[in-house]
Formats: structure tokens, C-alpha cells, sequence
């Protein structure tokens, strides 16, 4: 199991090395089950990928790990003991879970470090600054360090003062889990980071992904096969809002069944 290097706040307990527990989820829309009695566990500093065809429920469980959707049955459980089904969304991004989609969503007309000092959060499990004592916010040399930092490690330090809309549509995907990172999560749900990227933006995504994991969890929703390959540690197949297969990315590509339903493959 990868060891767990992040921030132990009380009440996340993630003494058994697990720190997402999802067991039995169903939810259905109009007669549809997007998730059909579905169960997996994240480790602690783990990097999972979630991969499957369109429809098997790769976003509506994201949905319910993230509080926007209820689930008509089944649990899911943050650590040992924080019971994500009680919690609201707000609550739920304060515990330390942020999720990425897929379209960046960044302040275009502020600088990269502007982007990145409206989401700072200290660590220690510090509460956020409002609306108010973000505008009369003064930087402190530590924040600015810190922030520096995170601007190297999401690979724009160079791109500190540009403004965010003068960005590449890369650069704006690791600007915003520069945001996310600024929070402090333990848990980071990224859905199709690499969708639109040019060949040498995707290489530099999958090394930003794969150092993240270790300090905290990370779980990546893409179809990109070829990304999924390079940054894979263990991979979770969803069909028809089940879990079809699980395991290394290897051993899965030579699962007949999972051939079949998800690369439309006949043998």
C-alpha cells in the first residue's frame, strides 16, 4: 500500500489505510441505473484510475462521492468515520475532497498567482478567508513562498505574473489543480485532465498526476488509454454502473470480458 504523507486532521481516520469506502451504491434516473449496487475502496495516498464506456457511471459516482447527487441506496464513507451521505457539498470540499472537471475553470483575467492566492487555504486544516478578507487580503512572505511553490510543482512558476486567459489550454488544467491543491485536499477527483491536450502537455499531466499521489489520494476519470497506461497504478473498470474488473492495467487489457464491453473487442 502507498504510504499516506498527508495532513491528519481529526476526524479523518485513515488508520485501516483506507480513506474512500463506497459499498453497495445504486442510483437511478427515471428507470435508469446509473449505479448498480457498486463497491470500491481508495487507499490513503493511492493513485486510482476509473476508466469505461460512456454510460457505465463514471460521473454519477463522482456525483455522490462529491454530495451533488444522493444515492437511492448504499454508503459511502470518507476515512473510518465521516459519512459523505450526511454531509453537503460545502462540507464535503471543507473535509478535503475537490474534484476537477473536465472543462478549466480558472479567473482569466487574474495572473496565475492571483488564481492561486484567491484559493489558498492554509494548511493544518485552517479555515478559508472569506469573500471580504480575501479582497483586504495582505500576503505574507510565507504565502507568497508557498504559493511560489505550488506555481513550480504545477509547472507555471515561469507563467506566475502572464494572465490566465493568455495560458494554453494545458497550462489552464494544471492552474486549475493548482487551485484545488491550494485547498489542501486529502482526496483529488480528476475527470478527463488531458482531454484536448497536445501530446507533450499530456506527458507533462501524467508526471504532475503521479507526483500528487503519495501527500494524497487521487482518482482519475479518462478515456485516454494511452494516458491511463502511463500513469496507471491500479485500475478500476465500471460497466452499466457496476464494477467490472479491477486491477493493474496489464493483467486487465488481457481480460477477455472487459475487452469485450469496453475496447469492442470480440476475442
Amino acid at each position: 500500500m502507498t504510504e499516506y504523507r498527508g495532513i491528519d486532521e481529526p476526524g479523518l481516520d485513515v488508520s485501516h489505510g483506507v480513506i474512500l469506502y463506497l459499498e453497495d451504491l445504486s442510483v437511478s434516473f427515471d428507470g435508469f441505473k446509473a449505479l448498480n449496487a457498486l463497491s470500491l475502496t481508495v487507499d490513503a495516498g493511492e493513485l486510482r484510475c476509473i476508466i469505461g464506456p460512456n454510460g457505465a457511471g463514471k460521473t454519477t459516482l463522482m456525483d455522490v462521492i462529491t454530495g451533488k447527487t444522493r444515492p437511492d441506496s448504499g454508503s459511502a464513507w470518507f476515512g473510518q468515520q465521516i459519512d459523505l451521505l450526511t454531509r453537503s457539498e460545502h462540507e464535503i470540499v471543507e473535509l478535503g475532497i475537490s474534484r476537477k472537471f473536465q472543462k478549466p475553470s480558472v479567473f482569466e483575467r487574474h495572473t496565475v498567482a492571483g488564481n492561486l492566492s484567491l484559493a489558498w487555504r492554509p494548511p493544518q486544516g485552517a479555515s478559508g478567508k472569506s469573500v471580504w478578507a480575501t479582497l483586504r487580503h495582505q500576503q505574507s512572505g510565507e504565502e507568497r513562498d508557498a504559493i511560489a511553490a505550488l506555481a513550480d510543482e504545477i509547472g507555471l512558476l515561469d507563467h506566475l505574473e502572464a494572465p490566465a486567459g493568455k495560458l494554453s489550454h494545458g497550462q489552464k488544467q494544471w492552474l486549475e489543480i493548482g487551485l484545488l491543491l491550494a485547498q489542501q485536499p486529502k482526496l483529488l477527483l480528476v475527470d478527463e485532465p488531458v482531454a484536448g491536450m497536445t501530446q507533450q502537455e499530456i506527458y507533462r499531466t501524467a508526471e504532475l498526476l503521479t507526483r500528487l499521489a503519495g501527500d494524497r489520494s487521487v482518482v482519475v476519470v479518462e478515456h485516454d488509454m494511452a494516458f491511463i497506461r502511463s500513469i496507471a497504478q491500479k485500475v478500476t473498470v465500471l460497466h452499466e454502473g457496476s464494477v467490472l474488473a479491477e486491477g493493474a492495467m496489464a493483467s486487465l487489457q488481457e481480460d477477455d470480458h472487459v475487452r469485450r464491453v469496453y475496447l469492442g473487442e470480440s476475442g
